[in-house]
């Protein structure tokens, strides 16, 4: 199993986030929001194929706390269990920027009264981002660290339509482009692997479009069938047949060849954290192991971040080399 992130061969969002605030971080996952677009049906949007009831949040227990004991709790277990000290507020369950401008703003102001928070996240939708949203999170940048995880899933609109994602590609792009060009906040996007007819060329195209975008980070999920889903309708239909291991274990070795160095990635796989609700395929349910299979198969197939990608410039050079001597070192070992 990896000790830290040093040996692996890409760039770890532990790596930027370490390289932010010279010390390791940890994220605290928070919920204060219960719906977004997609779930109120707005202008005739559908809930989006893969979510389930609990909205990505990661602790059921979150919807029946208020933020202030959200954080005294989840900090109190993560800091037991890794001797951590200084923290995140990940605010993550649904979309975080479907709520009015006062509660955001309150919600920022009790997240960073914590001494040990150095700053929060915030997950949300390329549709849900107005000038005044914009604005409130450049004036916070002012005083703490404010990163953004903007749900793109997909560079594809027959992807995004078939996870019912109510926007297109385009959208997500113009969204990047407006977030960078309005604020300086640590912006990532997400994505989904595993949709019916995706080719190789399209997991190529998108490490390519990534490495063009203003973002840090990318966070990879795999497409997987959870209950009271419509993919669990398609899936018990026989309309939708979940990403194998080995498949989806090669869409990621393709996107990382062709991704650049500078980027972070936050995990390289889904994790159900609700094995009693995950569906299909099982194999979403073991967060290590999964992860540990792929970083094998990278040092196993010598494959490295950006190993695709030409260089452009000595500092280009340079992260080619970090990561090159990743691999060489495992082998010497």
């Amino acid at each position: 199993m990896e000790k830290g992130w040093s040996g692996l061969p890409y760039h770890s969002i532990a790596e930027h986030y370490k390289r932010i605030f010279k010390e390791k971080i940890y994220k605290i996952p928070v919920t204060v929001v219960d719906d977004c677009p997609n779930r109120m049906g707005l202008k005739g949007m559908k809930t989006c194929s893969f979510c389930d009831v609990w909205g990505s949040a990661a602790r059921e227990d979150s919807f029946e706390m208020n933020l202030h004991d959200q954080i005294t709790k989840f900090q109190k277990i993560i800091a037991d269990r890794y001797h951590a000290k200084n923290f995140l507020v990940y605010f993550q369950a649904y979309t975080n920027t479907f709520t009015k401008i006062s509660a955001l703003r309150s919600n920022f102001d009790e997240a960073l009264s914590f001494p040990f928070v150095k700053g929060f996240v915030l997950g949300t939708r390329p549709d849900c981002l107005s000038p005044a949203v914009l604005n409130l999170w450049q004036e916070y940048y002012q005083k703490s660290f404010v990163a953004v995880e903007l749900g793109v899933q997909s560079f594809y609109d027959e992807h995004l339509e078939f996870m019912q994602r109510g926007h297109t590609a385009e959208d997500s792009i113009k969204a990047i482009h407006k977030i960078a060009d309005t604020t300086a906040v640590d912006l990532g996007i997400h994505l989904i692997f595993g949709s019916p007819a995706e080719s190789d060329q399209q997991i190529i195209d998108t490490a390519k479009r990534c490495n063009d975008l203003p973002i840090t980070n990318v966070k990879l999920h795999n497409l997987h069938v959870l209950k009271n889903t419509t993919l669990e309708k398609w899936f018990n239909a026989g309309e939708f047949a979940p990403i194998e291991k080995e498949d989806y274990k090669n869409k990621v070795l393709l996107f990382l060849s062709h991704l650049h160095p500078r980027i972070a990635v936050h995990r390289l796989a889904a994790f159900a954290s609700r094995w009693e609700e995950l569906i299909a395929p099982k194999w979403t349910s073991d967060k290590m192991g999964t992860h540990q299979f792929i970083v094998d198969e990278l040092r196993g197939a010598k494959v490295f971040q950006g190993c695709l990608v030409p260089p452009q410039n000595e500092n280009d050079k340079h992260l080619f080399n970090i990561m090159k001597s990743r691999i060489e070192r495992n082998d010497r070992n």
